[in-house]
């Protein structure tokens, strides 16, 4: 039978996420019903809830963190069975048959992911659903190829955010091929950044943080910095020229980065992962001189996710978080858009009101 659903959503641009009721789909053969236990509270949901990017459907269910507990499985399931721990991230389904899919790389799906949330849902069709609904939510049906095992060492709470925070970061920091003796580069300690930190630590590099104030830097330091650097501080900034292998750079907001640039090593990159709605200007001469690149990388295949929280739980990794409840979302919402949570928001399903 279909799940009722209770959730928050969004209506509008213009108007602060609610309680909404729906139906999940009855679980398949091949599907893992999950209780959702808490949701991590990522900064695109705010994008897509504000329509940022201009394509929001409404109404819309936000979430893409996702942890939770298996309450039934299809007849064809194999990887899981009840009580099991387990995680959603930001795609519930992919084409399977083009080359990145084949490759493990499913995020970068040539006809596209289904995300979480937001993608047209032809498997919702039976109880009217026309978008995937996300995490914001007591419950969810994913194909059981689309699930994480969150190892038992890793709270469930803190472990949430790890499936979209926790591998975005993770992933560049494997593409290019971190390890000791690297000197990794963070731009911004938030929801991203302080992972960043943490992982990249954990594989052994030199890690610095680079940000506008020094208000995080004990924090930094106690996650595994190095060194700590502002970024309006001229003489620093020289100082450090041509310093990094990696630069991380997880700010959502438009920000200079052309001057970044020479903080690169040769063969450096900065790779950008804040999803930013505006363009910023890069200049040719500080890429060509030390043949700098600028690259972008979004989340993660399944399989290395499941590989980043098998490394998260064997480096004692989970990220800092504010647990709250779900009717305190929009407030949420608010300090986010000021930078004032330490480090990421995650919601208490548990605490949903009937």
């Amino acid at each position: 039978m279909p799940i009722a659903t209770r959730a928050f959503a969004a209506t509008a641009s213009d108007k602060p996420l609610a309680p909404y009721s729906f139906e999940r789909r009855d679980p398949g053969p091949d599907d893992v019903a999950i209780a959702i236990k808490f949701a991590g509270v990522c900064h695109s949901d705010l994008h897509i809830v504000k329509n940022d990017l201009g394509n929001t459907r409404y109404p819309i269910v936000p979430g893409h963190e996702i942890a939770g507990i298996v309450t039934a499985v299809g007849a064809n399931v194999t990887r899981f069975k009840e009580g099991d721990r387990v995680g959603v991230g930001c795609m519930v389904d992919s084409c399977r048959q083009c080359a990145p899919c084949k490759e493990g790389e499913e995020q970068y799906c040539v006809p596209g992911m289904t995300q979480t949330y937001g993608s047209p849902d032809p498997k919702g069709v039976e109880v009217g659903q026309t978008i995937t609904q996300g995490g914001y939510s007591d419950a969810i049906v994913v194909d059981q190829n689309y699930v994480l095992s969150i190892p038992d060492s890793l709270p469930l709470d803190a472990a949430a955010p790890l499936l979209c925070a926790g591998i975005t970061t993770y992933s560049p920091l494997k593409t290019w091929n971190v390890g000791p003796g690297s000197k990794v580069a963070v731009v911004g300690l938030g929801g991203l950044g302080h992972m960043a930190v943490k992982q990249a630590a954990a594989m052994g590099a030199e890690v610095t943080v680079l940000s506008t104030s020094d208000r995080k830097k004990a924090d930094a330091e106690r996650m595994g910095a190095r060194h700590f650097l502002i970024n309006s501080d001229k003489d620093a900034m020289k100082a450090a020229a041509e310093k990094f292998d990696l630069i991380i750079n997880t700010v959502s907001a438009t920000h200079e980065i052309a001057g970044h640039l020479n903080l690169l090593a040769k063969d450096g990159t900065m790779v950008m992962l804040g999803l930013s709605t505006e363009g910023m200007p890069v200049f040719a001469m500080p890429l060509l001189w030390r043949r700098r690149r600028v690259a972008g990388s979004l989340i993660g295949g399944i399989r290395e996710t499941q590989e980043m929280l098998d490394f998260c739980a064997a480096n004692n990794i989970a990220c800092d978080i504010e647990l709250i409840a779900p009717d305190r979302i929009n407030e949420a919402y608010e300090r986010m858009e000021k930078s004032d949570v330490r480090y990421r928001f995650v919601l208490d399903i548990e605490k949903l009101a009937a």
